[in-house]
């Protein structure tokens, strides 16, 4: 199972040619994809040579090739980790029981829609980051940007894969639609409000993959906890890819917040802009609008459909089998801060339907561990500034928090309050059109723009001034 057939049509390691039904399906779907990545894929660079890793085995160890390819030419394909003959069920009301291999009758329309939410992101974030080739800070970056885009990709194919394997007509309808949704259209936007919105600057780009991928990474890691074992393992082979995504937003940051400081202490007045370079206080400001924006991918703080996900054993908690000794999550109850009459109080809710936020939980631990990274880095240079998370409450569209006004900190303010102090917190229309000042191509090799620091390592052990793109 771990090796992959790239000598079909569709590359996979599940055995297709087995399944005449599916090979089919799967081949009529297949131009409607080139298609849409012809139109929708990276713009301008498809006839270009990229140096670019192909998986070529679904186990741990040597899993990925490295080689220049044109994206068009990328194999995408299906591919699950292994499997394992003996799990069994670790969760919920079915813990003990054998995973399953085909979809129980009573969760077909659930997890249908889980898997399909999880597949629109994919295509999503590629249309969003269409045009950000023509205004790379370098081959490095030109060739990170163009990875994480065949790679979301082929995550599209993971969840078209399952749709058309396990879901019959249905399965196959949701999987048209998946290339007919566009990100920010107004008649037929994507699912989730994260994925409409504009990332054509380089700091919008490294904010979408350090949050939202990030976001990804739990959701796939929650899944991959599953009683269904084929989405399991689809989403535990996806979570190796996704991995480089998470590298690049959290590198690409620390990159541009280094550089940042590096300015500000070259500049008689402490102006990063003055050297041409994005200014502490602005990327605080796009951070706040990301971060915020991607805590709504979780869904409510207190959710019935999260309870009902877990206690039918459909998506467990981050690393559930590792990290937790007990696992119904019953007679269990967790607290959520809420504002009542612009105070701050208590709740309590059944554990079960606090598993939105207890995921949540982990994500923000996660993402402050990176911005500890930054501030040292900052500190290392000498400059006095500390990037900071805003709270969870902090300008939230979904849940308790939702259509309330609280500040940076989390404390409930006014609505007129909160106005006063917007273009302070959250990313103006005068900070976008700055970035955008300085988003000129650096396409050069061996050359970098001004306003982002170099990488300490480049790709495959490559230096960084390597042909990571050849454009001629």
């Amino acid at each position: 199972m771990g090796a992959i057939d790239y000598q079909t049509l569709i590359p996979n390691n599940v055995n297709l040619a087995d399944d005449r039904r599916l090979q089919r399906a799967l081949g009529r779907w297949q131009p409607n994809y080139l298609e849409w990545w012809n139109e929708m894929g990276p713009d301008g660079f498809q006839t270009k040579d990229i140096y670019l890793r192909t998986a070529i085995s679904a186990d741990r160890q040597g899993w990925a090739h490295f080689d220049y390819v044109r994206m068009p030419e990328y194999r995408w394909g299906i591919f699950l980790a292994e499997p394992d003959p003996n799990r069994k069920i670790h969760f919920g009301d079915h813990m003990g029981q054998d995973v399953w291999q085909t979809v129980p009758g009573e969760y077909r329309n659930v997890l249908r829609r889980v898997i399909v939410t999880q597949g629109d992101t994919e295509p999503a974030s590629v249309e969003q980051q269409r045009q950000l080739g023509n205004t790379a800070p370098s081959l490095y970056d030109l060739r990170n940007l163009f990875q994480v885009n065949v790679e979301e990709g082929r995550h599209l194919w993971a969840m078209v894969y399952l749709l058309h394997s396990y879901f019959g007509r249905e399965g196959r309808d949701e999987a048209e639609e998946l290339l007919c949704r566009r990100s920010g259209d107004e008649d037929k936007p994507r699912i989730l409000d994260a994925f409409n919105q504009p990332c054509d600057d380089w700091l919008s780009f490294f904010c979408f993959t350090m949050f939202a991928d990030r976001d990804g990474k739990y959701q796939l890691a929650s899944l991959a906890e599953s009683a269904f074992d084929p989405l399991a393992r689809t989403c535990r082979f996806m979570l190796t890819e996704e991995a480089h995504h998470l590298f690049v937003g959290d590198k690409g940051m620390e990159r541009i917040i280094r550089r940042s400081a590096e300015l500000t202490r070259l500049d008689p007045n402490g102006e990063a802009r003055n050297q041409g370079g994005i200014d502490l206080p602005t990327i605080q400001r796009f951070i706040n609008f990301w971060f915020s924006y991607c805590l709504d991918l979780f869904g409510s703080e207190i959710s019935t459909n999260a309870a009902d996900y877990f206690g039918h054993s459909l998506k467990g908690r981050f690393q559930e089998a590792r990290r937790y000794d007990e696992h119904t999550a019953l007679n269990q109850f967790k607290t959520f801060t809420v504002a009542s009459a612009g105070k701050l109080t208590t709740e309590e809710a059944p554990l079960r339907n606090a598993m939105n936020e207890v995921l949540r939980d982990d994500y923000i631990s996660d993402c402050q561990t990176a911005v500890r990274r930054w501030n040292k880095a900052i500190k290392k240079i000498g400059v006095d500034f500390e990037m900071a998370l805003p709270n969870r409450r902090f300008h939230r569209r979904q849940g308790l928090y939702a259509e309330q006004n609280f500040d940076l900190e989390g404390n409930p303010i006014t609505e007129a309050e909160f106005e006063a102090n917007r273009d302070v917190w959250l990313r103006t229309d005068a900070d976008l059109a700055y970035v955008r000042t300085l988003m000129k191509p650096c396409h050069e090799k061996g050359k970098i723009a001004n306003w982002i620091a170099p990488p300490r390592n480049g790709v495959d052990g490559k230096p960084f001034e390597f042909e990571y793109v050849r454009l001629v």
